[in-house]
């Protein structure tokens, strides 16, 4: 579903080297270090980031020359990026019609995110009237509602508090389940990954120095993953 085709990319004497493919339905976590090269990554993935030479393949098409938009995946970053003077519903909205001119079916549409998420109740709230995980309930729908097959998270729930974060996984798994969702997440913590993710690539210093199944790993841990236990 994803692939990474020995994919490069240099700045400020740093190098990122990537070679590796995610099937379909998997959800991969992408642990390492500040400054591995995790973020790099993903953006290279969103087309933020253009690499120096290799290619990207987003369901069996080559999107190295996308732009962001056209790619097939939606995003969920830490921060969320909800505007503050929209409410829950419109915040939720701008992810499928940015002009929010909204039809009865995108209306509906919007209503359905909402309620996956568990906001059914909360659609006029703006972002200062909920908390933390409501917040992150709200960018999840926003990205769900995008109905796109991939689905990237830049440690999207790092700031909740431990109970929350295991909440907000939980859903997440669901979803993506549901939906049919291939995920690639990163994260700083391997617990997170053992909750949501089937597999785990560790990134140091720009070189991917773990790749494969999760579970096995758990079971009979390699050296290279010690210290994340």
């Amino acid at each position: 579903m994803l692939r990474l085709e020995t994919v490069s990319r240099s700045f400020d004497g740093f190098r990122l080297h990537a070679d590796l493919a995610v099937a379909r339905g998997a959800r991969l976590a992408v642990l390492g270090p500040s400054g591995g090269g995790k973020t790099t990554l993903l953006n290279m993935i969103a087309g933020f980031l253009r690499p120096d030479s290799g290619k990207v393949w987003i369901d069996g098409q080559d999107v190295t020359d996308w732009p962001v938009p056209d790619r097939p995946l939606s995003l969920l970053f830490q921060e969320g990026n909800l505007f503050p003077h929209l409410s829950a519903f419109d915040n939720v909205a701008l992810g499928v019609v940015p002009s929010l001119r909204l039809h009865e079916a995108d209306r509906a549409a919007v209503a359905q995110a909402l309620q996956q998420v568990g906001l059914s109740g909360l659609a006029d709230r703006t972002p200062g009237d909920l908390s933390g995980g409501q917040r992150s309930r709200v960018a999840l729908a926003r990205m769900l509602l995008r109905d796109k097959p991939l689905a990237l998270l830049d440690e999207p729930f790092a700031a909740l508090d431990p109970g929350l974060r295991r909440e907000m996984l939980a859903l997440v798994g669901e979803l993506c389940a549901a939906q049919g969702l291939t995920l690639v997440m990163v994260s700083h913590e391997l617990r997170d990954a053992e909750r949501l993710c089937t597999d785990l690539c560790l990134l140091e210093d720009g070189a991917v120095t773990l790749n494969g199944a999760l579970a096995p790993m758990l079971e009979a841990p390699p050296p290279a993953l010690t210290p994340w236990l």
